[in-house]
């Protein structure tokens, strides 16, 4: 199915002022590249918004022409598909199969398969695995709480540092400059009422964190959902993912140290241990 075309502008030289301010690629000489996968992840980031040419020219500060090439390439590639009679898109099954194979073949994700089932079925409550991704923590696995209601979360979705219990137990474990230099990238924004809003308030929090052991998210990310995270360590003691447990606020338990944190830290005590004795480089 190929795009509406689009009227390119008269003059070449909004396509120099659009591109001027648009950031230079990390690797020289991958600029189209580093296009294309801005497109890629600007639609795979909007979840159910369906984006145009339009739309996607504006977010990115691309020229409408050469977002119409990029979106007829991915077209093309079975990497995203037209919405909206022709006139948006969403993520392909190309894009979706491959993230599907990136997923099941994840080392860290095998390595704790079995341990994040048992704490599911210790907890009744929903578990997920999340992993870094720049400024934000990307869900590789989560299992389903077997009870009524559930996380309206999905695998591939980001949560921000800041406001889950995977992020902050993530920057809790990191060394001191990484973690004030990854703070210093964070955008804060407010979810709920919740939210923390301030570099100063989440590093008193991060302190909390490492003392205790494990994270929480007081319906910060997400209104009448509570959740407790805790890092997986490597060898060195730095954190490779984080697992949490999500549970609805009608259904928290009175208890929640026996309910919750203990099996937890539990889990993610034991998964550290096993990564410790891991060799990955072959």
């Amino acid at each position: 199915m190929r795009v509406p075309r689009v009227k390119p502008p008269r003059a070449a030289a909004t396509e120099a002022a659009s591109t001027a301010s648009v950031a230079a690629p990390a690797v020289a000489g991958t600029a189209s590249f580093s296009k294309f996968m801005r497109v890629l992840d600007a639609i795979a980031l909007g979840g159910d918004t369906a984006w145009t040419v339009n739309e996607l020219s504006a977010r990115l500060g691309y020229p409408r022409p050469t977002i119409y090439r990029i979106v007829e390439a991915l077209i093309a590639e079975q990497l995203i598909v037209p919405k909206r009679n022709g006139q948006s898109f969403g993520l392909g099954p190309r894009l979706v199969s491959l993230a599907s194979r990136a997923l099941e073949s994840s080392d860290i994700r095998q390595l704790c398969k079995d341990h994040l089932f048992d704490l599911k079925e210790v907890t009744q409550e929903t578990v997920h695995l999340a992993v870094p991704d720049r400024s934000e923590m990307t869900y590789i696995d989560k299992l389903e709480s077997p009870k009524a209601v559930r996380m309206n979360s999905r695998l591939g979705s980001r949560v921000t540092m800041y406001s889950s219990s995977v992020g902050k137990a993530y920057l809790a474990q990191l060394l001191p400059a990484a973690r004030d230099a990854l703070i210093q990238t964070l955008d804060f924004k407010a979810f709920t009422e919740a939210t923390l809003r301030t570099p100063q308030a989440l590093r008193k929090e991060l302190e909390q964190i490492r003392r205790q052991g494990y994270a929480e998210d007081r319906e910060e990310n997400e209104k009448d959902i509570f959740c407790f995270g805790c890092a997986i360590t490597d060898k060195q003691g730095m954190p490779v993912a984080c697992v949490s447990l999500s549970i609805p606020a009608f259904r928290m338990s009175a208890n929640r140290e026996v309910s919750y944190i203990k099996p937890l830290v539990d889990t993610c005590a034991a998964i550290s241990r096993k990564l410790a004795m891991v060799d990955f480089s072959g």
